[in-house]
């Protein structure tokens, strides 16, 4: 075991790639960034409207589904999670909403110190250059570059008009001093017209850094522990399963699923569990794997009375113009979200933040039947997903065995709560309202999903059973906290473990309200910071151990 760094990082996703970046400024240290997938060079990775397509297609993907979910008719749901540079940012919908600062201000009243908004807020600053240029609320020289969704073809004004009528104030900037109502959304997307991941935003401008090496194609099969202590990690690569030693740590950044299957395949996790899975206990951590969060989702789908929805860009001669305007300009329809617009909304007035969220499209969101080339829907449609911000359910993550290369067993255990049931039919209720108010129903046909004739709540409640999922925002498996069921304390550090981080979203002990890639990020720029400010305590603390101490003569 010579091959030897300062820094291992697992996982080359929304934070990791932070990670890398910020640790290997210091041409000091060296830094090995591990990653189970590939490139990110894909064309449905780089196109905006490519997401749709990246989140399906295998190779980009872990393949992931969920067990059999019991209040969704037992149905198996799919989890599409990025397997390649950059993680999931690489293939999701590029949404950059932070959260309600209430959401932060949460994680710091249960314990974790230092993780309230007025804490965090400058690490988000820190990571974007945000077009609103920079403020008390953005950045302006960030690596994430965001912008506004452009809404020419969207139909967004319609939509606006409609929002305000059914009593929804508009807000320009969820992130800045007002965190709800009606906004056209902000996107990670650069100048050039390509998603601006983390791979793309801060791992590819570092690359040629001599003290960064990065391996792709590198699937961690555990971490190596001595005397209660991270030392390095073992990784399969190329048919060949080798170990590489961590000089000061070791940082797990695999995400909600894979970073608690990687901490119980090391021996840390639910005693029990380890045992029956034949594994030597490390640490007795509860907490590995439970607490899974994942926001669900029902859909409501109208057919429209006119040809004015966004599939008019679908037709094969506009569709293969855009696609040839953005490879060669950066512009055009391919170049954007296609959202008309956000609206976070409170089901009731009492509520100190929002707890719905309204994704409105002007088209079907047939993933696997439109793209240039590809045979588009027929049927001009406008698409809303009805987003539960924050639900009590809560799911799990084990092992089936102690293979690497298996997947975890994932129940969400979505609406295991009756309350998260009674949520969702108000933000269905307020959604239905929004898009019965003029312009927006006099370009509207009917209701298709779940359709007209279900009103009840028990109608509701059987359409949630029959259509709902996920919005693909899982967090809190390592929840960080100070009680018995914490994974990592408020510094990332895994409990009872010397030397081992976890940085990313699975530490949240509670899911924003909100898209979670930008609170991934900022976790990774403040988890960066606290790896600094620790190797900086060490170096001093062994300098002045080292340093003579000599008495003064009595005078």
């Amino acid at each position: 075991m010579t091959d030897e760094f300062d820094y291992v990082i697992v996982g080359a996703g929304s934070a990791g790639c932070v990670l890398a970046n910020r640790l290997s400024a210091d041409p000091s240290v060296r830094v090995l960034l591990l990653e189970a997938g590939g490139a990110d060079r894909h064309p449905f990775v780089r196109m905006p409207v490519g997401f749709l397509k990246a989140l399906q297609r295998r190779s980009l993907t872990w393949g992931f589904e969920s067990e059999p979910e019991p209040q969704l008719e037992g149905r198996r749901l799919p989890i599409p999670r990025g397997r390649l540079l950059g993680g999931s940012s690489s293939i999701n919908g590029m949404f950059h909403i932070r959260g309600h600062r209430r959401d932060f201000d949460e994680w710091r009243d249960l314990g974790c110190t230092g993780w309230g908004y007025e804490d965090v807020l400058p690490y988000f600053r820190r990571s974007e250059t945000n077009w609103r240029g920079s403020s008390h609320w953005h950045g302006g020289d960030g690596p994430l570059q965001i912008r506004a969704i452009d809404t020419r073809r969207l139909l967004a004004e319609p939509l606006r008009e409609a929002a305000v009528r059914a009593g929804h104030v508009i807000t320009d900037d969820y992130d800045g001093q007002r965190m709800d109502g009606v906004a056209c959304g902000d996107v990670a997307i650069d100048a050039r017209g390509r998603r601006s991941s983390s791979a793309r935003a801060y791992l590819h401008p570092v690359l040629g850094r001599p003290n960064l090496e990065v391996r792709t194609r590198a699937l961690t099969h555990r971490v190596l522990i001595e005397r209660g202590r991270a030392v390095g990690v073992e990784f399969m690569r190329s048919g060949r399963l080798q170990q590489v030693r961590a000089r000061r740590e070791v940082l797990l950044c695999g995400g909600t699923y894979n970073s608690p299957q990687l901490l119980v395949l090391s021996g840390i996790g639910p005693a029990d569990a380890l045992r029956r899975l034949g594994i030597t206990v490390r640490a007795d951590l509860p907490g590995v794997g439970a607490n899974l969060i994942e926001h669900p989702r029902m859909m409501l789908q109208y057919r429209a009375s006119q040809p004015v929805t966004f599939l008019r860009q679908l037709r094969f001669d506009r569709a293969t113009f855009a696609a040839m305007q953005w490879a060669l300009l950066g512009s055009g329809a391919f170049a954007n979200q296609i959202c008309s617009a956000t609206v976070l909304l409170r089901t009731d007035p009492s509520l100190d933040r929002p707890d719905i969220q309204l994704l409105c499209n002007p088209v079907r969101l047939d993933a696997g039947l439109w793209f240039p080339g590809v045979v588009a829907p027929s049927e001009h449609s406008f698409y809303i997903t009805v987003c539960l911000l924050h639900q009590k359910s809560r799911g799990r993550v084990t092992l089936r065995s102690a293979d690497p290369t298996e997947p975890p067993r994932i129940a969400l255990d979505l609406f295991s709560d009756p309350a998260d049931f009674a949520t969702m039919r108000a933000g269905l209720r307020a959604a239905r309202d929004i898009y019965r108010q003029p312009p927006l129903s006099s370009m509207i046909d009917v209701e298709t999903i779940p359709g007209p004739a279900c009103r009840t709540d028990e109608e509701l409640d059987a359409a949630i059973r029959r259509f709902g999922g996920i919005t693909h925002h899982p967090v809190g498996t390592c929840a960080m906290g100070v009680g018995p069921h914490s994974v990592v304390d408020p510094q990332l550090c895994v409990i009872g473990i010397q030397g081992l981080r976890v940085a990313d979203a699975s530490v949240m002990p509670t899911i924003p309200g909100a898209n979670t890639n930008a609170a991934t990020v900022m976790i990774g720029e403040k988890a960066a910071d606290l790896v600094i400010a620790s190797a900086r305590a060490t170096a001093a603390h062994l300098a002045a151990r080292s340093t003579p101490v000599t008495a003064e003569a009595d005078a």
